[in-house]
């Protein structure tokens, strides 16, 4: 243990921190798994329901890792991969039949 009171300060303020980014991490964590589990749900019977809840725990799921990202517990990229994993995860249930011609056309 730290004897000199600036260092046992700076071990104080690293716990503290240490606390936050764990509770920030696990809530991002926790919204994507939902976020997943939204999206699975989706695929298979896509209802209007359903969809509304993917847009819901989408924006939540968001919301939360741009907290992250500003508090400083994710780096700027890792918060927009974790994103785009997010929007990528959606898009083959939204549009299938729009994509495939394109596909099919330009090759």
């Amino acid at each position: 243990m730290a004897n000199i009171k600036s260092a046992i300060k700076r071990v104080q303020i690293a716990e503290r921190n240490r606390l936050r980014n764990k509770a920030y991490t696990s809530a991002v964590k926790t919204l994507i798994k939902k976020y997943f589990a939204a999206v699975e749900q989706y695929a298979a019977s896509p209802t209007p329901e359903h969809m509304q809840q993917v847009s819901r725990s989408m924006a939540d799921a968001y919301s939360k890792i741009d907290k992250a990202v500003k508090k400083g517990v994710l780096h700027a990229n890792n918060g927009a991969r974790k994103k785009s994993r997010l929007a990528k995860a959606l898009k083959p249930h939204t549009a299938p039949a729009a994509s495939a011609p394109e596909a099919a056309a330009s090759a």
